[in-house]
């Protein structure tokens, strides 16, 4: 099995090492990933700039671009063959909600996807004690998966981990996308010039998070693992919209 990994927190993030030297084990793997923190980008090509390959003495390639640059740039241009799978992770920090509209973890993961690759986003659900190993285990058990039986058409996975040891687990559960509140307001701030400043607010705290939520699942310590979709067509409004305009 042939697995190209990336990430949005960059080559150097020690969630994409572990990542990288468990599923080792497992798959032939290559590693291209942006050359900094891209937390937030989305699914963003760059087109203004060439983009520059280059490789760590870890071996990992990394680029001056997006997720999306590093994943588009291996499948198209840098690889001599299409991966079995496309992963991206391990994400310090959730990857719920609303979460998934920003993520870059997630954006790294939709551009294998979009090109044909079976995709799965990874993310350890929290900033504190960091169980890397268990998201790594988790992710690791979903590519064999994956490898004996399957998709028949592919899929898109954003699977977010619990922060616990791996025998803490309570088991996978397949959900649904929660929401969040919104976001806190933008803080306003002055840099060393005295120059006004602002820096994003806080993501909101969850708002629909009962059960048969990413959000529920985690709180309750299983493995959330959700299938996206890109087409944001809101069906429920065509007709409303139709007769709107012939009124």
């Amino acid at each position: 099995m042939r697995i190209l990994l990336s990430n949005d927190d960059g080559y150097f993030a020690p969630g994409l090492a572990i990542l990288a030297d468990t599923l080792s084990h497992i798959a032939d793997i290559t590693v291209v990933a942006p050359e900094r923190d891209r937390s937030g980008a989305s699914n963003s090509l760059t087109l203004d700039r060439p983009l520059m390959l280059r490789q760590a003495s870890t071996g990992f390639y990394y680029v001056n671009g997006t997720p999306t640059d590093c994943v588009h740039l291996a499948v198209t241009g840098m690889l001599d063959h299409l991966p079995d799978m496309v992963i991206s992770g391990i994400n310090h920090g959730a990857n719920m909600g609303d979460d998934t509209i920003y993520s870059g973890t997630i954006a790294a993961a939709t551009e294998g996807f979009l090109l044909g690759v079976p995709s799965l986003a990874i993310s350890l659900a929290s900033y504190s004690a960091g169980n890397y190993a268990t998201a790594a285990r988790v992710a690791s058990e979903l590519a064999q998966r994956v490898m004996a039986r399957p998709f028949a058409e592919p899929l898109l996975l954003n699977v977010n981990v619990p922060d616990v040891p791996y025998q803490d687990l309570k088991g996978t559960e397949i959900t649904r996308l929660g929401r969040r509140h919104k976001a806190e307001p933008v803080v306003r701030s002055s840099n060393p010039r005295g120059q006004t400043v602002y820096w994003v607010g806080a993501a909101g705290a969850a708002q629909d998070a009962g059960k048969g939520t990413d959000f529920h699942a985690v709180a309750k310590k299983r493995v959330s693992i959700t299938p996206l979709q890109m087409d944001l067509t809101q069906f429920s409004q065509l007709e409303p919209l139709q007769a709107w305009l012939k009124a």
